[in-house]
């Protein structure tokens, strides 16, 4: 099968396009013939092997796929957790899900892992209560793209949406946001007030780290959370505890890896999202699709904000 390896760690030239066997589903598994990948940031983590979770060479990159059953034909999503980029891959039982009749693959990639992000950051992490004010960075990204849709339906009061450009901030406004501004770091703790109209924010969903991180935590209102999702920068950040009681601030990291084994925290929150799907709350943006053999320029892509909303790979181009 076709298949993108890494064999050593580094830069986007080590995605290499090559022929392996096809993997074999153990006890518990199913076999998956892909018709779509999907990428996410995290995915650059691994090909340099710098995020939470540590790996061994060789491997196939890519955390969740859409396509086939080859033991039932049904159509499916899963967490495979590594081996995405290919033309099948295997994924555990409890971690594959049916896809409803109408939805298609790319939108059943973008509900997964980034739907479900973006659903505990609301409920879970941030425990956004209804009227509260809600700062969504990287709003035009995949989990940001479905934050600021889910804004108002999960009670949010004002939703303050941060993108790169013009036009991801005009997206975010288009996607529901109440105000969009830029996402450079310098300045930022006074343009999210100014966003909230002139008032701290409540609950801020961070996944950029270092100065951004820092800003938001400042903008934060007595009682405010910021939840840490990501460090793109990958620029570390130190929190003093002397801080945080001064101003009756939370940080909360999340890491959906942790929802893993918690079926209350998966099948009920994708249940959920595919709902709010079939309603027309919830719209996914799906924003490019590469071939299998350009997964390499997909992530540069990624890395330097280029895409917007869902990215996925095609195996079969």
């Amino acid at each position: 099968m076709r298949a993108i390896q890494i064999r050593e760690f580094g830069g986007p030239e080590v995605l290499e396009l090559v022929d392996l066997p096809r993997p074999q589903a153990g006890p518990g598994q199913v076999l998956i013939r892909v018709s779509r990948a999907g990428m996410n940031y995290a995915d650059t983590h691994q090909r340099t092997n710098d995020y939470l979770a540590k790996y061994e060479l060789p491997l196939v990159p890519g955390g969740e796929v859409a396509g086939v059953r080859e033991d039932t034909g049904e159509r499916v999503v899963a967490m495979c957790g590594l081996g995405g980029y290919a033309e099948y891959a295997v994924a555990q039982e409890e971690l594959t899900f049916p896809i409803p009749d109408g939805v298609d693959d790319a939108t059943a990639l973008a509900l997964l892992i980034q739907g479900l992000t973006a659903w505990h950051l609301y409920r879970t992490c941030g425990r956004v209560a209804a009227g509260e004010s809600v700062v969504i960075h990287a709003a035009a990204g995949g989990v940001g793209s479905l934050a600021v849709q889910m804004g108002a339906p999960m009670g949010a009061g004002r939703v303050i949406a941060s993108a790169s450009t013009e036009d991801k901030r005009a997206l975010a406004v288009d996607l529901g946001a109440d105000a969009a501004i830029d996402a450079d770091p310098a300045g930022m703790k006074e343009r999210l007030i100014e966003g909230n109209e002139g008032r701290r924010v409540d609950v801020v969903f961070e996944m950029v780290g270092g100065e951004t991180f820092d800003q938001s935590l400042s903008a934060l209102a007595p009682f405010g959370r910021l939840v840490t999702y990501g460090i793109a920068s990958r620029e570390p950040n130190t929190v003093q505890s002397g801080s945080l009681m001064r101003n009756s601030r939370a940080v909360v990291g999340f890491w959906l890896m942790h929802c893993l084994g918690r079926p209350e925290m998966v099948d009920e929150a994708l249940a959920d999202l595919f709902a709010r799907v079939a309603r027309g709350e919830l719209k996914a943006h799906v924003g490019a699709t590469y071939p299998l053999s350009q997964a390499a320029q997909a992530q540069v892509d990624i890395a330097q904000r280029r895409t917007t909303g869902k990215v996925v790979l095609d195996p079969a181009a």
